[in-house]
């Protein structure tokens, strides 16, 4: 049996690919700290388990759920982008539930992209950027993101015959993987570029509040002129501990979000509305979760740079996400320090150049285990890594 050559174009998943060397290390006996994989340790809050407990206890929520979404979860997405944003969504047209964002970039890539289309994807990036396009049939290419410039791409470098063929451009800030955050004009001017070059944006919105020193990060959509462009992936699964939940949502431009749903009444029933409730919970309920879940993140960050500036290794404190991306050292490539880290600390990272080619030269490493165990792992590349 020969899959799909759409499935044999597929490069290998960055993250199954990093359990796997897990699980082999740790069956050979070595103890190992995985900085590589952005799922956090710490848990759910728990009003938002009792919600999942008391809407499971509901039979009403045992049936198939709508895939437009209950109200009240709709309600609670629309008042979160009230609140945080100054931004107004219409319930029932400029959103739809998502089953985790990754679901959103996978399929919005079959939603708005037909064969010989071509995706810009964010370079470095997350993998699905580009792997979404060629599950659709088209094609992505990779739209560098510039250190000079912040991490932003350099907007008007894109080639003009590119630019013909193009129909849908990834972005995500705060970023993953290099942790950099918009702190001037650049949604507006990725507004005019799309309006200038009939693109569709999709910002992936997943860290949007997980900030530092400060910083509030800003909306696409709180941009003039982002809903008649574009919509915004947006995921409980990093600002409340939900990764497993698979909760999100995709917002903004009324004919995508149908689009979308109209996808999505052909590949899956929706979300269970036991989770809906809780996600509702978490948006609505105390943000105190939040604000010490960013506390706990900031002062991991400033550990692990402490030790790695005790190597040498220079990273700007990012201002959001959950990770720290740092140069290698020279001699080395992305690659190749990842693999010094695990055979000398016992320490998994990821390389950055699994998130594509301008991600050469750097690697990612994760916040999420807990501090006695960051502690260890800083404390192993101090005494072990010789550069």
């Amino acid at each position: 049996m020969k899959p799909a050559a759409r499935v044999r174009s597929l490069p290998p998943y960055l993250f199954a690919e990093i359990e796997r060397k897990i699980a082999a290390r740790r069956a050979a006996g070595v103890d190992i700290i995985s900085l590589g994989i952005g799922d956090p340790d710490l848990p759910t809050p728990a009003h938002v388990v009792e919600a999942l407990v008391a809407g499971a206890h509901d039979h009403s929520t045992h049936r198939y759920p709508s895939n437009r979404g209950e109200r009240r979860f709709r309600q609670a997405v629309a008042g979160h982008y009230a609140r945080r944003y100054g931004v107004t969504l219409d319930l029932e047209t400029e959103m739809v539930p998502l089953l985790g964002a990754k679901e959103g970039v996978a399929h919005i890539c079959s939603t708005l992209l037909d064969p010989g289309d071509v995706c810009l994807a964010s370079d470095p990036g997350y993998p699905v950027y580009t792997a979404g396009p060629l599950l659709a049939g088209a094609e992505a290419l990779h739209l560098p993101l510039v250190p000079a410039l912040s991490f932003q791409p350099d907007l008007d470098a894109v080639p003009p015959a590119v630019l013909a063929r193009a129909k849908m451009v990834f972005v995500c800030y705060p970023n993953n993987p290099t942790g950099a955050v918009v702190e001037d004009d650049f949604f507006a001017r990725l507004v005019a570029f799309a309006k200038a070059h009939d693109l569709v944006v999709v910002h992936d919105n997943a860290y949007g509040d997980i900030t530092f020193d400060g910083y509030v990060a800003p909306s696409f959509l709180e941009t003039p002129g982002a809903k008649e462009v574009g919509v915004e992936l947006f995921s409980l699964s990093k600002s409340y501990n939900m990764t497993g939940w698979r909760a999100g949502a995709i917002v903004g431009n009324p004919e995508i979000v149908d689009a979308y749903w109209r996808l999505k009444t052909n590949v899956d029933s929706g979300m269970f509305g036991a989770v809906q409730r809780a996600a509702a919970a978490a948006l609505e309920g105390p943000q105190d979760c939040v604000r010490e879940m960013c506390a706990t993140y900031a002062r991991r960050r400033d550990l692990l740079l402490e030790a790695l500036r005790g190597i040498g290794l220079h990273a700007t404190p990012p201002k959001g996400t959950i990770y720290v991306w740092a140069g290698v050292p020279e001699g080395h490539t992305s690659g190749s320090f990842t693999e010094l880290l695990l055979n000398e600390a016992d320490v998994i990272v990821s390389p950055g150049a699994a998130y594509g080619p301008s991600g050469e030269g750097y690697v990612r490493f994760s916040l999420t285990i807990p501090d006695d165990r960051l502690e260890e792992a800083v404390h192993r590349i101090a005494e072990r890594v010789r550069l």
